[in-house]
């Protein structure tokens, strides 16, 4: 298949990323943690190859999954692990509703990180 055939490949696996519920980089997007002039430049990646984010997500359609040494949820403090599970689950569920309806880009973010991204000048972590 010609590369312009092709999604983008995740950079951990080498497979397709075939859509928006399996992106890594439209789910940190989701939380604010992507600014969306950096979309098209950085690598993607299937949620399920970023254990350290995956381990998070609390929701029946996705599966378990458990990342391993320091950053494992068990090695977390319980608050820390609550709160990211909250958090990246709105996230993941937030992915789930665009998959579904069209939405403008910019309208992809949760509310709560466009508002942090409106107080720190409109930029993601990335």
């Amino acid at each position: 298949m010609a590369r312009c055939d092709q999604g983008y490949l995740c950079a951990v696996c080498g497979e397709e990323v075939e859509d928006l519920l399996e992106s890594d980089l439209y789910l940190r997007y989701v939380l604010g943690e992507v600014d969306p002039e950096l979309l098209h430049k950085l690598p993607e990646r299937h949620i399920r190859c970023n254990p350290s984010l995956a381990q998070f997500i609390v929701d029946e359609s996705f599966p378990t999954a458990a990342s391993d040494g320091l950053f494992a949820k068990a090695a977390l403090d319980p608050p820390f692990v609550a709160e990211e599970e909250e958090r990246v689950s709105a996230g993941y569920r937030r992915l789930k509703a665009l998959a579904v309806r069209g939405e403008s880009i910019l309208d992809y973010p949760l509310a709560k990180a466009r508002d942090a991204a409106e107080e720190s000048g409109g930029r993601g972590r990335e």
